[in-house]
């Protein structure tokens, strides 16, 4: 079933991960350099030989990861993707497993992955990330954990192999909670940001002067800091954060924040900025590429180099 080598005796530990894509590459490769025997599936047989040739040993299916691993880390693109992922691993009659989930989902839908590995005798963690592809490249994420907390305690050291930072949040679902705040305050300052470069672009100022201007002073911001300089470039190709994918994520919090009543006027001002960029054709790109929107419609013309 499992394409998997026996574990090295001198690796830190053996971790499974589903989903091989910017974010869950990431983590696999960071593991990997970090001493940790790394076996991974993708449907992407591209991420998959991406994944090989960085040390990942590839399993067959999603199956066969959680064969050869105690602990199964999930990075998946739509809650369907992880629901079947769950039913098969359910399925398969193996012996306990611990699934931590790092996607941005509905709770609703990591509850129900949660109560159908828990049919199965298998664990479940809700561990949403904060952090761009960029950062999760340069092991400069925050990793938000929920549910239990000797699971979680357990797998401090593996967390840290990859990662700035990780938090016991309290009871499964407070995670994703605590993310979908971040990933509010994002949508909004992604577009702020955007908005504050084109103000000074056509006020004729410099893309780089902007940027370098900026970032010491009172108006600087971590998102400013990680999309500015693609805002700069007018380069978007190379996406830490798909728009495609961002427009998942909002919404989802939109959906949470309606369903416990909460107003949310400045981030709903920015959906129609993500809209747009969406119908431009900028789905693949970064979630900058809001940049190229705003200039548009400020109708800003930029210097050749």
């Amino acid at each position: 079933m499992v394409a998997a080598k026996k574990t090295n005796k001198k690796s830190k530990g053996t971790v499974g991960i589903i989903g091989l894509g910017i974010m869950g590459g990431a983590f696999a490769k960071n593991l990997t350099r970090a001493g940790w025997r790394v076996v991974g599936y993708d449907i992407s047989a591209a991420r998959r030989r991406e994944a090989a040739r960085a040390g990942v040993e590839i399993a067959r299916d999603a199956v066969g990861v959680a064969a050869a691993v105690p602990t199964v880390l999930t990075s998946l693109p739509k809650p369907q993707a992880l629901i079947d992922t769950v039913r098969a691993i359910a399925a398969a009659k193996l012996p306990r497993k611990l699934l931590v989930e790092m996607s941005t989902f509905a709770i609703s839908d990591k509850e129900k992955a949660a109560r159908a590995l828990a049919k199965a005798g298998h664990l479940m963690l809700d561990t949403p990330v904060s952090g761009t592809g960029s950062q999760a490249i340069n092991r400069d994420l925050v990793f938000y954990a929920s549910g239990d907390p000797r699971h979680i305690k357990r797998l401090r050291p593996m967390f840290q192999a990859f990662g700035r930072h990780v938090f016991d949040v309290g009871a499964f679902g407070n995670g994703s909670k605590i993310k979908y705040v971040a990933n509010l305050l994002v949508a909004i300052n992604n577009v702020a940001s955007a908005e504050a470069m084109v103000l000074g672009m056509k006020a004729g100022l410099p893309p780089q002067l902007i940027f370098d201007l900026i970032t010491p002073g009172a108006g600087n911001s971590r998102v400013f800091e990680l999309r500015a300089p693609m805002m700069v470039k007018g380069n978007y190709k190379d996406a830490t954060m798909k728009i495609s994918v961002w427009d998942k994520d909002m919404r989802v919090i939109g959906g949470y924040a309606r369903k416990i009543r909460v107003p949310t006027p400045m981030f709903d001002a920015t959906k129609p900025v993500y809209l747009k960029a969406m119908k431009s054709g900028y789905g693949a790109q970064d979630t900058a590429a809001v940049c190229a929107v705003l200039e548009k419609m400020a109708k800003v013309k930029r210097r050749k180099r």
